[in-house]
């Protein structure tokens, strides 16, 4: 039986839930849930992955008005790409009704879209603290109607020094309301946070910290200058279908980049020198299987959440073993299995004694002599094709899907992940049938419109481009030679 069919929802929510594949409810979801559905005040503590999404999501939806056109619920969170995430996973959750409209809004992006679409008012906004607060002072918001306040990541929004904005916006919004707040840890200032937003808040606390059986962990002692050799080499032993690898610094991401590079490993490095629209494309190659390596640092990687990801390496090691723990737990998600290697040099044993006390284990260095020492690096299975139409030219992932295999004549099964953003959308393909996809989005009207089409290679920047014109077929199209 479907867990959630256990709870007080409407058989259009669970139809949709199972369609989803949402059957057996997550221990945050069991536990908080039910609260929320109460209308009860939540203080969760819960790691990233764990569905806190749906947790709160299914209770929005479940308790939004749709006949009345304001902002019910508003969802904070601390980076661009999570608002990105939330945002996506609640349209998901929302597909059993018809006429919700959804907001993302963070800073990065232009102003003037965003408060006209505001301007058309909307049920639920998820955003940044900073951007919400911009909008709110500008009057371009209204939160008089809020129903449900959901601070998601409170930690790690703290973190990025948000508190002032935080209490700002709580200024905008009525006193009698629901406040959903979920936190990877229960430090002093989430529970003073809680104290000062929170009524008779019930408070879930699921394990924060992923079972060794889930994750299997191995730390390699090295000399310094062998780190680069050592990475990969764990690549060639282990062949994980994706990797994130987390440096201490920009400098030392860009220099691993380089040097995978030269081992022709697919790698993408994302940093906070990109811009914003550079960063998505980089974490959607990363996401959808184009690329098989993504390098970042901890402050580049929040708000990261990748399905799927088989392993995780510290190249450097973090400081502090919250942070460890937080780094490889981003991979043995769902019950899956995953893979974190740690490069350690003699003067840094001692943060794997920190690390064993912190979650009472027994690790032990050891030599990188069972490593393969040369090998040949995979192709990701996948491509990714970009063009420049999104939500605002109304295109959804089931137009990009049918003109694809429609009048393109590619196979459904070849057809990957499809992302759809403000203004641009990206489609993953498999690698062998890549150029005929190219060809069929430049060839075939999408929406009745024509739009440009780029595919992308690993390095993300390079690129096959051409502006679809009349019925220029794929073989007149400039391609460039891709790996």
């Amino acid at each position: 039986m479907n867990d959630f069919a256990k709870l007080p929802l409407s058989p259009a929510m669970i139809t949709n839930l199972d369609a989803m594949g949402y059957t057996t409810m997550t221990p945050v979801q069991a536990e908080s849930i039910p609260h929320v559905l109460q209308g009860e005040d939540v203080l969760a503590q819960a790691k990233t992955g764990s569905g806190k999404t749906a947790a709160f999501g299914i209770g929005a939806l479940h308790r939004l008005k749709t006949a009345q056109f304001d902002v019910q619920t508003l969802v904070l969170c601390p980076t661009r790409e999570l608002s990105e995430q939330v945002s996506q996973e609640m349209r998901r959750l929302a597909r059993f009704v018809d006429n919700i409209k959804i907001l993302t809004l963070c800073g990065g992006a232009p102003m003037k879209p965003q408060i006209l679409s505001l301007e058309h008012r909307a049920h639920i906004v998820v955003g940044t603290p900073g951007r919400i607060g911009d909008h709110l002072r500008r009057k371009t918001l209204d939160l008089r109607r809020l129903t449900t306040l959901v601070l998601d990541e409170a930690d790690r929004m703290l973190d990025m020094g948000f508190e002032k904005e935080i209490n700002e916006i709580a200024s905008y919004v009525p006193k009698k309301r629901q406040t959903l707040l979920f936190s990877a840890t229960f430090s002093q200032p989430i529970r003073e946070l809680s104290r000062r937003f929170q009524h008779n808040a019930r408070e879930v606390t699921v394990e924060s910290q992923h079972a060794q059986s889930v994750i299997s962990q191995r730390f390699f002692q090295v000399d310094w200058e062998e780190k680069l050799s050592a990475t990969a080499s764990i690549l060639w032993t282990y062949k994980p279908e994706s990797t994130l690898i987390f440096c201490n610094t920009k400098q030392q991401c860009r220099d691993l980049h380089e040097a995978l590079t030269r081992q022709m490993f697919y790698a993408l490095t994302i940093n906070g020198d990109l811009d914003q629209k550079e960063r998505t494309e980089m974490l959607t190659l990363f996401a959808n299987g184009s690329t098989s390596v993504l390098i970042a640092t901890d402050v580049a990687a929040r708000g990261l959440d990748i399905k799927d990801l088989s392993a995780v390496i510290n190249f450097d090691m973090p400081f502090e073993p919250e942070v460890y723990v937080h780094r490889i737990g981003r991979t043995g998600r769902a019950g899956k299995d995953g893979l974190a290697f740690s490069l350690l040099t003699a003067k840094e044993t001692h943060r794997l004694d920190d690390i064993n006390r912190f979650q009472s284990s027994k690790f032990r260095v050891e030599s990188t002599r069972s490593l393969v020492k040369h090998g040949e690096s995979p192709k990701p299975p996948m491509m990714t094709i970009s063009i420049s139409g999104g939500r605002k030219a109304k295109i959804r992932p089931g137009d990009i899907l049918g003109a694809l295999t429609g009048e393109g004549g590619i196979e459904g099964r070849s057809v990957g992940k499809i992302d759809i953003f403000e203004h641009f959308a990206y489609v993953a393909v498999d690698r062998a049938v890549a150029h005929a996809a190219l060809g069929a989005l430049m060839s075939i009207r999408v929406k009745g419109k024509r739009f440009i089409a780029r595919l992308h290679t690993a390095e993300g920047v390079d690129e096959t481009k051409a502006r679809r014109q009349g019925s220029r077929r794929a073989a007149q199209s400039p391609v460039e030679a891709l790996h």
